[in-house]
């Protein structure tokens, strides 16, 4: 009887479930990096993350208050690249706002798998094929897609904050510095620096560095860096025109 319990196998760990990997992200990303490497899975948490994300903005994006908001928006992102709206482009932007409710989450069930296979594939050359370390795609687009869950708290946090101020708002920069005038240059560069996305590039950095087992603070100074130096472009740009 002894023997046969030495002989019996022991059952492989399948690690942390995927509501645990993805608070684990937020709360122990290394350790959580790590299980994921380990089992590189992306479906689930596409699923969840992405569900979260189209749900919560496609019903915001039913109601006329986050409707005037959302084309408030884009009339001043075009009008900050210098384009003049004219009464035509205006009357189709409405329309396209009226249909946001349901192209909005359809966009982003079509467009965050793949942004995040392109994005997976440039950390891929970069820091496995130039810089020699060890890792596959499927295991960078892991983390990639477990990392959603930062941009799903960001969603939730937006997006009932701009049904209540009647304006669309977020966690950037600018919000400490109401004081500046909002078409200024550093007004702009402040708004584009959004502190949800600077956490999920330090997070990212994270588990590409235990995949490829570099340092985090170089690989976070890198996206951090890329991330301001296009905010900074932006708010030139926008200032120019």
């Amino acid at each position: 009887m002894a023997e046969a319990a030495v002989a019996a196998p022991v059952a492989e760990s399948k690690g942390p479930g995927l509501i645990a990997r993805l608070l684990g992200v937020i709360f122990s990303p290394r350790a959580t990096y790590q299980a994921v490497v380990a089992r590189p899975r992306v479906l689930g948490a596409f699923a969840i993350t992405i569900g979260i994300m189209a749900i919560t903005e496609g019903a915001f994006f039913t109601t006329p208050v986050m409707q005037e908001v959302l084309l408030d928006q884009q009339v001043k992102t075009v009008e900050s690249f210098g384009v003049t709206i004219n009464d035509q482009t205006y009357a189709r932007m409405e329309q396209g706002i009226g249909r946001a409710a349901y192209t909005t989450p359809i966009s982003l069930v079509i467009g965050i798998p793949i942004v995040a296979a392109i994005m997976a594939g440039i950390i891929l050359a970069i820091w496995g094929m130039l810089m020699g370390g060890t890792g596959t795609f499927k295991q960078v687009y892991a983390i990639l897609a477990h990392s959603g869950v930062i941009f799903a708290l960001s969603v939730l946090f937006a997006m009932p904050l701009s049904y209540a101020t009647h304006r669309m708002a977020g966690a950037n920069l600018g919000v400490f510095v109401p004081m500046l005038e909002e078409t200024s240059f550093l007004a702009r560069f402040l708004g584009a620096i959004d502190l949800f996305l600077v956490w999920w590039s330090i997070n990212v950095a994270i588990g590409v560095g235990v995949l490829f087992k570099k340092k985090t603070g170089g690989i976070a100074a890198t996206f951090v860096g890329l991330y301001v130096v296009v905010a900074l472009l932006l708010a030139i740009v926008r200032s120019g025109n």
